[in-house]
């Protein structure tokens, strides 16, 4: 009796099965896997308003610093490592994150490439004569003429030496320089 149950089963459930191949999930792409590692990170506070704390210290220590350093480089940096992307002749500094081979964008000159999720902005402050504030660019709007970022070391008013890791919106105006470090 049981195998006649089993075989009538087994009849019913082919007669109702979906023909044709299982479809695979779709691996994430890098830029995709980037911004799902930062933004994992919004929320991360200093310990002490100091520029340290657990999160802070690992960010430091892949540009070789220690604790009290500004950290929106290393931020950027820690990221990148966590998937192996390759970096060189980038440092602690927010400026070494824009060689002039890897701009996309620059506020006077425009656009080479529209930039991308996972992209980097740098703003630029005059009273330092260079880029001094770095973080990536999760969406690019030019019809709201705005961005939504993701960046160490900023706060609610956009400081570039603030108290932990922020989901912003700037305005595009405001960016200097956006680069590219992964392939479109």
């Amino acid at each position: 009796m049981r195998l006649v149950i089993c075989l009538l089963w087994a009849v019913v459930c082919s007669h109702f099965a979906v023909a044709g191949p299982v479809a695979q999930p779709v691996k994430p792409t890098l830029r995709q896997q980037l911004a799902t590692t930062y933004t994992s990170q919004v929320g991360v506070k200093e310990a002490t308003g100091k520029n340290d704390g657990v999160e802070v210290g690992k960010y430091l220590a892949t540009v070789g610093l220690g604790q009290g350093y500004h950290w929106c480089a290393a931020f950027v940096k820690w990221t990148f490592a966590q998937h192996r992307v390759a970096t060189a002749g980038t440092n602690g500094r927010a400026d070494t994150w824009f060689p002039r081979v890897r701009r996309i964008y620059q506020r006077q000159s425009g656009y080479v490439a529209t930039p991308q999720q996972a992209d980097l902005f740098g703003l630029y402050y005059t009273n330092l004569g260079r880029i001094a504030h770095v973080g990536f660019i999760d969406r690019w709007d030019p019809g709201r003429g705005q961005a939504v970022t993701v960046e160490g070391n900023t706060n609610d008013g956009g400081s570039r030496n603030g108290d932990g890791v922020y989901r912003k919106r700037r305005l595009i105006r405001q960016i200097y320089a956006v680069s590219r470090w992964v392939p479109a």
